[in-house]
């Protein structure tokens, strides 16, 4: 067995139910083919029974994790001390929109149309609750899109139980008349937007500026423990040279990548069309590029503004990107 190995016998990885190039290389078995020959077991934190804590998704408090999801959880987990790094960065353009009801539609369709507007602004009592981050810092981008802010709008809280439906109780606010808009991202949000009625006011993917749709999926970050990186680099290197590849096959396969993307999502062959369909919504590639590290520093600086980070996160330090330079190396020889 490879001496980076001997004190390690189980990889774990977890990922959010969105793109991800970990997702596609759990489909293909591709991860746990590779640390096969080392003896180590590859386990996923969403198949992981009690003897796991799940919300290690969000505290990435086990050493063996690697985690590609939300920037919110990875964001907040590394402000409370959790000594993480960011290996990598991807951005997936996955239907970001301001959702108003039907005879709203026109009335509501730029964003210095949302000044004086209800917006729903959701609660959960969860450790971190990204979901109430998420619907922030999309009215923000759009509100700051025509110059406006937080303040140019009023936000109404709608408690949502922890296990409730993505967007459900903010799109059943909508449609009682309790709000004016609702945030929405992804394949889910397309169904339930559906489900509930509601159409798109503004479609936020339409704007050139990057900057207006950076959120908890914009860039989403893949981390791991410090104590991996420090212990075993070569399996990191690894690891990441599998997502990589897996990057690479997704965006030659577009159909084995929509059948995919609607088992990690839990979403139907609409909502995948409806969500995924424009230019760069198939690309899982990792970068570490200056831009990509300052769209994150810019969610940063929001979230720590609203409160939901413990201290300041330095971006720049946070980042590793000796491994992904390695792994991207190792993909090429190959």
């Amino acid at each position: 067995m490879p001496a980076s190995a001997t004190s390690l016998d189980t990889l774990w990885f977890t990922r959010c139910p969105v793109p991800t190039a970990t997702g596609i290389a759990a489909d293909r078995g591709w991860l746990a083919a590779e640390f096969a020959a080392d003896g180590l077991v590859v386990r996923s934190l969403q198949d992981a029974g009690g003897d796991v804590p799940r919300e290690r998704h969000f505290t990435h408090a086990l050493t063996g994790l690697f985690r590609e999801g939300g920037n919110v959880p990875a964001l907040w987990a590394r402000a409370a001390g959790e000594p993480t790094r960011l290996i990598g960065l991807t951005w997936i353009e996955e239907r970001q929109a301001i959702l108003v009801r039907a005879e709203d539609r026109g009335r509501v369709a730029e964003p210095a149309d949302l000044a004086g507007l209800r917006i729903a602004v959701p609660r959960r009592e969860i450790a971190i609750d990204f979901w109430r981050a998420m619907a922030l810092a999309g009215f923000h981008g759009a509100l700051a899109a025509a110059g406006l802010g937080l303040a140019d709008v009023t936000p109404v809280e709608v408690v949502a139980a922890p296990s409730a439906g993505q967007w459900i109780a903010e799109l059943e606010a909508l449609r009682d008349g309790r709000v004016d808009a609702v945030y929405v991202k992804g394949a889910l949000a397309v169904e339930a937007a559906a489900a509930h009625g509601a159409v798109i006011g503004i479609d936020l993917d339409t704007f050139e500026d990057p900057a207006v749709r950076v959120n908890n999926g914009t860039p989403r970050p893949v981390t791991v423990h410090q104590d991996l990186l420090d212990r075993h680099p070569d399996l990191v290197v690894r690891f990441l040279r599998v997502l990589v590849e897996a990057a690479d096959w997704a965006g030659s396969h577009p159909r084995d990548l929509a059948r995919i993307l609607a088992a990690e999502t839990g979403a139907g062959p609409e909502g995948v069309a409806g969500a995924y369909r424009g230019a760069g919504s198939s690309d899982l590639h990792l970068d570490l590029s200056d831009h990509r590290l300052e769209l994150l520093a810019r969610q940063e600086r929001f979230l720590r503004g609203q409160g939901f980070l413990a201290g300041p996160v330095d971006v720049a330090a946070w980042a590793a990107p000796e491994a992904l330079a390695a792994a991207r190396s190792l993909a090429a020889a190959r």
